[in-house]
């Protein structure tokens, strides 16, 4: 992973007097994930087929990576969107809340994602879908008078039996609604899909303002996995799929050149209308999602070299 960013709120958004625990063992047996106990729409978005305990803070998880996800290229052979990582993750972390963790204080959701790749090694999927393991270890759980209040999921995945990535999540209360943006999609030039390492028009999540600023508002306020148009803001796996387009859409590279990406929630990100900024960096690009002047997240995107 590359250019890992600073976490500027961690104590903030952490409880009074918190305790560190170990996960508690189960009393059942491991119970396969199911789409409706995860909290997903349809069967069609469950990435997550199995989850077992290793140790006291061990898991290992089966996945299967479907070759025609929503994110992926429409093509013969595919390597992986970033964010099916991401997800399979987060719905690990669903699993474990379900069955392994203590009740949460309150719903929570991610507030920083870290995601590696080693670029050679990532599978390519001609067939129907891509079965990965995952090896799963829960650190940094946070106890606020015995409920859950935070903790991170940490995932290698492999392969064959070969490592090719791996992606960090930390888990935090979810946040509240957040401020409207000052532009909310009027006048924007959107670039091509390709420009910005998408696989199609309706995944570009950002345009150009008249005065030349990236500005996030998705292309289609429905899709299925970026936005699903409930919400009044991004979650933080859309806010890193901003961050990457816009890092590619000013380098001129592709979508292949991705090695590494990572973001930080600082506060609740629009919907629509949040500037982002840009700046080079010596393995790759930074970014910074600013609303009405307030950075409201802030990530990397590490580039392999020409």
């Amino acid at each position: 992973m590359q250019g890992a960013t600073h976490d500027t709120r961690a104590a903030a958004r952490r409880p009074r007097d918190p305790a560190t625990v170990a996960v508690p063992e189960p009393e059942a047996m491991d119970v396969p994930p199911t789409w409706r106990g995860l909290g997903l729409e349809t069967i069609a978005s469950l990435l997550v087929l199995s989850l077992r305990r290793l140790g006291p803070r061990g898991f290992e998880a089966w996945c299967q990576w479907p070759r025609h996800h929503p994110l992926n290229e429409r093509a013969t052979a595919v390597t992986h969107h970033p964010l099916i990582m991401v997800e399979s993750v987060r719905q690990i972390a669903a699993a474990l809340e379900l069955h392994h963790l203590p009740r949460a204080v309150s719903a929570l959701e991610p507030d920083s994602i870290r995601w590696g790749v080693t670029p050679q090694a990532q599978p390519c999927e001609r067939g129907v879908a891509t079965a990965v393991l995952a090896r799963v270890a829960v650190g940094d759980v946070m106890l606020d008078a015995g409920r859950l209040a935070g903790y991170r999921v940490f995932a290698d995945f492999l392969h064959s039996g070969l490592r090719f990535g791996s992606c960090t999540i930390r888990m935090a209360v979810r946040q509240g609604a957040a401020t409207p943006g000052v532009h909310a999609g009027h006048g924007l030039l959107y670039p091509a899909a390709a420009a910005v390492g998408a696989a199609a028009e309706p995944d570009v999540m950002l345009g150009r303002a008249p005065r030349g600023r990236l500005v996030i508002a998705p292309k289609d306020p429905c899709h299925p996995v970026l936005t699903g148009g409930r919400s009044s803001r991004l979650t933080a796996a859309a806010v890193l799929e901003a961050g990457r387009q816009a890092a590619l859409l000013t380098c001129g590279m592709t979508a292949a050149a991705v090695s590494g990406l990572s973001v930080d929630i600082l506060g609740p990100v629009p919907y629509a209308g949040a500037f982002v900024d840009v700046t080079s960096q010596p393995l790759g690009r930074r970014f910074v999602v600013l609303t009405r002047g307030q950075a409201v997240a802030v990530g990397t995107v590490g580039l392999l070299r020409p």
